[in-house]
């Protein structure tokens, strides 16, 4: 839990470095006043007297940056058990595991997610739960079921016929993806993912392929937007992540088989990319051990090398980017490794810090307040020894997490 004291009438955090994100600049001895979970000031002096009932965290030499932002998560899944195995948990079973994984991540120093995808509504449950104080945890903006295809990338296809099962957000035509949108949005979704394309980790799809037809497509964005919800839209192969950029989705995900085409579309629509760049190496090391079938080893091999080629000419061609890793891929808590792979195919330092802060917030809609480290916006914030304009990796080792005012990782 938290162990800040939230009945401190004012916190004030010191540090010798904090990295203004908007543009780069290192300020030095920045003292942060915080009020009711909001920064209420940046400067370099401490007031004098402190009240009796202030508190003042000071982190000596380390360097403040706002708290980090994860745009693609499932908090739901362990990727050390076996997806056949992971089919028995129930939606319960699932929050709870959602739960412990919220709580890793946030120490890694990840102080909003967005989950884009869970069965059950869990995370929806998990969400209001962190929000109620019940339980620790990121800020969470949470879809229900992923929308897909019948026998699609967000169907379940590895079941027999005789059950006659389909995955709970699947839904064909337009009218039927309006419902299964305004279904989500019943149990709480405040954001709508659906799958455009085939995917790595489904049975009998191929990555490349188009699975919703454009028409669905736009009906389902539509009455997203209608509603005042963003999409995300999975998308691998080409067609489809052409069409979900045209239809309006506010991101696409993976984006393994961009073309010239797409990249001007999504220049022209704004369309925020987002591409989980490290987690095939997870995937290609331990993935056997794992109990990943042959079908989507062979499936990863194919375009791990391919979707970050397409990641290197998104950023050269000045796309709007966001970091979002796929985490339960790879294992909660680690989504900080991606950044040195950003850094490595193509982006500054700073440009992947953003896409993890500022890009992400605008992302949400929740650039006024969070993302950034400046007055009237959340006091969301970590600390690491070093600088990560000169070495991104020191993000992968977070020291000190605060969350709204509240601290939940304090120096050893």
């Amino acid at each position: 839990m938290a162990l800040a004291n939230p009945a401190y009438s004012a916190t004030y955090v010191k540090a010798d470095k904090m990295l203004d994100v908007t543009n780069g600049k290192v300020l030095e001895n920045v003292v942060i006043s915080i009020d009711e979970g909001v920064i209420t000031d940046i400067g370099h002096t401490l007031p004098t007297p402190l009240g009796a009932e202030d508190q003042l965290i000071d982190l000596g030499n380390k360097m403040l940056l706002p708290g980090l932002m994860d745009m693609h998560v499932h908090l739901t899944s362990d990727p050390t058990v076996p997806r056949v195995q992971r089919f028995s948990d129930s939606a319960p079973r699932k929050a709870i595991k959602a739960a412990y994984f919220a709580h890793k991540t946030l120490l890694a120093g990840f102080t909003t997610l967005r989950n884009i995808g869970a069965t059950g509504y869990s995370v929806i449950a998990l969400r209001d739960g962190i929000e109620a104080g019940d339980v620790p945890g990121p800020r969470i903006w949470a879809a229900g079921p992923s929308l897909g295809v019948t026998g699609g990338h967000c169907d379940n296809n590895r079941v027999p016929p005789e059950l006659n099962y389909r995955a709970e957000g699947v839904a064909d035509g337009p009218w039927a993806v309006r419902a299964k949108v305004r279904e989500n949005i019943k149990y709480g979704a405040n954001v709508i993912k659906f799958c455009a394309t085939g995917g790595v980790f489904s049975k009998g799809t191929k990555v490349g392929v188009q699975q919703y037809s454009q028409e669905e497509m736009n009906a389902l964005v539509e009455e997203a937007h209608l509603r005042g919800l963003t999409v995300a839209a999975h998308a691998h192969g080409t067609s489809g992540i052409k069409a979900a950029i045209i239809a309006g989705a506010d991101s696409v995900e993976h984006v393994s088989y961009i073309d010239d085409e797409g990249i001007k579309l999504a220049k022209k629509h704004g369309t925020w990319l987002s591409m989980d760049i490290y987690n095939t190496e997870y995937t290609l090391t331990y993935g056997e051990q794992n109990g990943v079938a042959e079908e989507n080893l062979n499936k990863e091999r194919q375009v791990s090398k391919r979707q970050r080629e397409s990641f290197s000419r998104a950023v050269e061609a000045g796309l709007n980017m966001v970091f979002g890793t796929d985490a339960a891929i790879y294992p909660h808590g680690d989504n900080a490794k991606q950044f040195s792979r950003m850094v490595e195919y193509g982006m500054t330092p700073l440009e992947a810090i953003q896409s993890a802060t500022i890009n992400a917030a605008k992302l949400l809609r929740a650039e006024k307040q969070l993302g950034q480290l400046n007055t009237d916006f959340a006091a969301d914030m970590i600390a690491v020894d070093g600088n990560p304009l000169e070495d991104i990796s020191v993000l992968e080792r977070v020291d000190f997490v605060m969350k709204a005012g509240q601290v939940y990782k304090q120096p050893q």
